[in-house]
């Protein structure tokens, strides 16, 4: 039996499995998506979680903790200048997982591992809050006009 089980060894040894986290946090940081399988996906999700928390405060400290697994400056930077403080408001869940459907040679489960506040997705969503005031704002005159009020002129 298989108790206390803290992680997932993905059938590889120790040095494997860091290089392949250290690879995929990476990956995932650069890109803010990346495709993989579920067991791998949800082992670098905690890992990429803990980075995130750490770059929400940016320390030497803290930096130099990171660039211990990250050996790419310019990915680095990015995570400390732009994601972290994407997150400054989350207090977790950094990443989702979007199932795929599963691979056609193995029938391994595939997921798509990516950043919850993503860059291009921000300018969006606020498009959209707007879009949906300005057609709260617009019913709101039609309402007062069909009561005979005048509408305001702004």
């Amino acid at each position: 039996m298989k108790h206390k089980i803290g992680y997932n060894r993905l059938g590889r040894k120790a040095s494997h499995r860091k290089a392949l986290h250290r690879n995929m946090v990476t990956s995932l940081f650069r890109h803010e998506r990346i495709r993989t399988t579920k067991a791998k996906a949800t082992a670098v999700r905690r890992t990429a979680e803990k980075m995130i928390t750490r770059a929400k405060t940016d320390s030497v400290h803290n930096r130099r903790m990171i660039a211990r697994s990250i050996g790419d400056k310019a990915v680095l930077a990015k995570l400390f200048t732009d994601i972290g403080p994407r997150n400054k408001g989350r207090d977790g869940g950094y990443t989702r997982v979007l199932k795929m459907g599963n691979r056609l040679n193995d029938a391994g489960e595939m997921v798509i591992l990516e950043l919850v506040a993503r860059a291009g997705e921000e300018a969006s969503s606020k498009k959209k809050k707007v879009k949906k005031s300005a057609a709260a704002d617009s019913d709101k005159q039609l309402g007062s006009e069909e009561a005979g009020e005048q509408p305001k002129a702004e």
